[in-house]
C-alpha cells in the first residue's frame, strides 16, 4: 500500500508506524542503568522472600523466556498471547509474577497481553486516550503467574488491543509506578516531553524519579495510600517497591 493509498480510521491516518523505547528499573534500594531499546516487554515482581524464595528468579526466568518465544514469530505480527503461553509453559523457576506484554503490529494496533497490576496507558499529546485495568483479589493482593496452585494461568490474562497513531507515548510499568503516582502527575510529565519533543530515553528518566521520590515519603499523598483507606486498611506515604518505568514514543515511518 502507497502513502496515497493509505486509509483513515477515526481521523487516525493509517501508515507504517515505529516504536521507539526507553525503559528504566530502580530497585527498593539502589537505581540501575537505563536498559535497552525493545518493542515487546514484560515485568514482573513478588512477594516470595518471607517464604525463602527469590522471586526475580521466576520474572527473570519468565522474560528470558518470552523475548524467545518473541524470536520465532515476524517482527510485526507478534502475538502477546502465544508469547506469555510459550514462556509460561518454559518456567519452572519458583515464585510468581505480574507480567504485561505489548507489541506494534501492522494497522496501528498496538496488542497487549497483561496479568496482575503491571500496566499500561496510552497519551495522546494531553490527553490519556487509554488505560488498562487491573486485576486485583484484594487491596495490594494482584493476580500473579506462577506454578502454585493458586497462582493465575495465562488464561486469565486481559487481552487488550489498541489503535495508536504517530505521536502517541505509550507509559508502561509495574505497581511501583503507578501505586506513586496520579495519572494527572503522569500524564502531565509525559505531556510536557511531547511538548519538548523528548526522546524516550529521556523521558523515561524523569518518570521513574518522580515515582520514586513519593515511594520513599511516608508523609507523601499517594494512589496507594488512596487505596488502602478505600479498604480499611490507612498505610500512610507511598509505596517502597521496585519501580519499573517503560515509556514508548510512536513514530512514523
Amino acid at each position: 500500500m502507497t502513502r496515497s493509498q493509505d486509509l483513515v480510521w477515526n481521523g487516525i491516518r493509517r501508515e507504517k508506524l515505529r516504536l521507539k523505547c526507553g525503559s528504566f528499573y530502580i530497585a527498593k534500594d539502589r537505581a540501575s542503568k537505563p536498559q535497552g531499546d525493545d518493542s515487546h516487554f514484560i515485568y514482573g515482581v513478588g512477594g516470595w522472600s518471607k517464604h525463602g524464595v527469590d522471586a526475580g528468579l521466576y520474572a527473570a526466568e519468565l522474560i528470558n523466556n518470552s523475548l524467545l518465544a518473541t524470536l520465532t514469530q515476524p517482527l510485526t505480527q507478534v502475538d502477546p498471547m502465544k508469547v506469555l503461553d510459550e514462556a509460561f509453559s518454559k518456567t519452572k523457576a519458583q515464585g510468581s509474577s505480574t507480567a504485561c506484554i505489548i507489541t506494534l503490529q501492522e494497522g496501528n494496533m498496538l496488542h497487549a497481553v497483561k496479568v496482575g497490576d503491571s500496566r499500561f496507558m496510552v497519551i495522546r499529546r494531553v490527553e490519556i486516550i487509554y488505560k488498562s485495568p487491573i486485576q486485583l483479589h484484594s487491596f495490594n493482593f494482584p493476580y500473579q503467574l506462577g506454578n502454585s496452585a493458586n497462582c493465575a494461568k495465562p488464561r486469565q490474562a486481559q487481552v487488550i488491543k489498541v489503535r495508536v497513531a504517530a505521536g502517541d507515548v505509550i507509559i508502561a510499568g509495574t505497581d511501583g509506578l503507578f501505586d506513586n503516582l496520579f495519572e494527572l502527575q503522569i500524564l502531565a510529565t509525559a505531556s510536557k516531553g511531547i511538548e519538548q519533543d523528548l526522546g524516550a530515553e529521556e523521558m523515561v528518566w524523569e518518570m521513574a524519579q518522580l515515582a520514586y521520590q513519593p515511594s520513599r515519603d511516608k508523609a507523601a499523598v499517594t494512589p496507594f495510600m488512596e487505596a488502602s483507606k478505600r479498604a480499611g486498611r490507612f498505610r500512610d506515604g507511598g509505596k517502597g517497591d521496585d519501580i519499573t518505568v517503560i515509556v514508548s514514543r510512536i513514530l512514523g515511518a
